[in-house]
């Protein structure tokens, strides 16, 4: 990679040539320059996994992406490219984040806008409509989260957004993987740090293990 003072040379030379805005100016530059990444890994899932459910690897998203100069834009506008090209609802998000994370737009653990967020996913043997009602239920939630929330929206047996009791949000994805099993997976936002991310992280991980003792009593 060129140094700062030789890329941005490097950058305005570009923009002469092609007409470009710095940022596209930049980004092609980088590419260019950049050394061989392992985009699974930076994204953050196998590549086998992303091209299963989605019909590209993350060569091809990064390509696909890049031809529409997704780099420039704002998350929904990705978010929404990356839908209309018929990619499942849950992987909508996932393509879109890991291309942010590989472009360097967005940390592990960050949003795009600076703050932070903690990850956790989890698969239970009981069907998408029982996971669901294990959060959604006030009364059957208070035996496993000790934690006082109140629900924003909810789309049953396939989506939840909850605001916890620390003033932080939280979104919640239930995706069915077969009759008798699920998967939930959380997203905490409005975290202050990667510290926060940690602990948050740890928390969940504890709660999940009390929400499988239950549904398993169940």
């Amino acid at each position: 990679m060129p140094k700062q003072k030789d890329l941005k040379r490097l950058v305005r030379s570009r923009m002469k040539k092609t007409g470009e805005a710095y940022t596209a100016a930049r980004l092609q530059v980088v590419k260019k320059n950049e050394p061989r990444v392992d985009f699974a890994e930076v994204a953050g899932m196998s590549d086998a996994a992303v091209e299963k459910q989605t019909g590209r690897t993350w060569a091809q998203w990064v390509e696909v992406l890049d031809g529409h100069r997704a780099a420039e834009k704002p998350h929904r506008e990705i978010t929404q490219f990356v839908s209309s090209l018929g990619t499942p609802s849950w992987w909508t998000q996932m393509v879109t984040v890991g291309y942010e994370r590989i472009r360097g737009l967005r940390d592990k653990g960050q949003r795009r806008g600076g703050a932070y967020e903690a990850g956790k996913s989890r698969t239970f043997n009981v069907p998408v409509e029982t996971l669901y009602e294990a959060f959604a239920n006030a009364r059957k939630r208070r035996r496993w989260l000790p934690v006082k929330i109140t629900v924003r929206t909810s789309i049953p047996a396939r989506s939840m957004r909850v605001t916890w009791d620390d003033g932080t949000f939280v979104e919640l994805m239930f995706l069915a993987k077969g009759a008798a099993k699920s998967t939930v997976t959380v997203q905490h936002q409005k975290l202050p740090d990667r510290a926060a991310v940690e602990t948050t992280k740890k928390s969940w991980s504890e709660h999940l293990d009390r929400l499988g003792e239950v549904l398993t009593i169940t």
